[in-house]
């Protein structure tokens, strides 16, 4: 059994949500709504941020909503797949020494699944927020949750690891997360 993820373990991870790309995922607008959630939460919570480009010159720039909420967040621009491939994020992990990550982002059965892979073969927990990663056919989402969680990830969803991160209503921040989720 995986430990509960703890603020002072954890990460979030935004994953390739750029350009008209992102504008075809499906149910973007959920897509967006959880992803904004998830980003004004870890702030609140003081967790870090990594945000991934994958080959911003063909792909474009992260959608600008998503762009303004990452702020001074560590940025990371890949050429691989997988999140894990980008050198500096590699240097980052093994600096800060973090061990749990919350993933996030698009498309789920690409950049999303090879990360979770990466991660997990480096023995890292990895929590995938299925209401937070999107594909652009509803089909391939499924298909990558249901593998990431048979290779080992655990699927939540936001108010889930949200709650869990806190561990109880007396959390400083409980409230202020708590308003977010309304």
């Amino acid at each position: 059994m995986k430990p509960k993820f703890t603020i002072e373990q954890s990460c979030l991870l935004v994953i390739d949500v750029q350009g008209r790309l992102a504008e075809m995922m499906h149910q973007k607008q959920q897509l967006y709504q959880h992803l904004i959630l998830m980003i004004k939460a870890a702030k609140l919570l003081g967790l870090p941020i990594h945000w991934f480009e994958q080959y911003p010159k063909g792909l474009g720039s992260t959608i600008p909503v998503i762009r303004e909420l990452l702020g001074d967040s560590q940025y990371h621009e890949k050429i691989s797949f997988s999140a894990y491939g980008s050198g500096d994020f590699m240097n980052h992990l093994q600096a800060k020494g973090k061990k749990q990550f919350i993933v996030t982002g698009i498309e789920a059965h690409v950049c999303v699944y090879q990360t979770v892979l990466d991660l997990l073969a480096d023995g890292f927990c990895v929590k995938v927020n299925q209401q937070a990663v999107s594909s652009r056919d509803k089909g391939n989402k499924k298909l990558a949750l249901s593998n990431m969680q048979q290779s080992g990830a655990h699927i939540t969803s936001t108010e889930m690891i949200l709650f869990e991160l806190m561990h109880t209503a007396e959390h400083p921040k409980f409230k202020q997360i708590s308003k977010l989720l309304k």
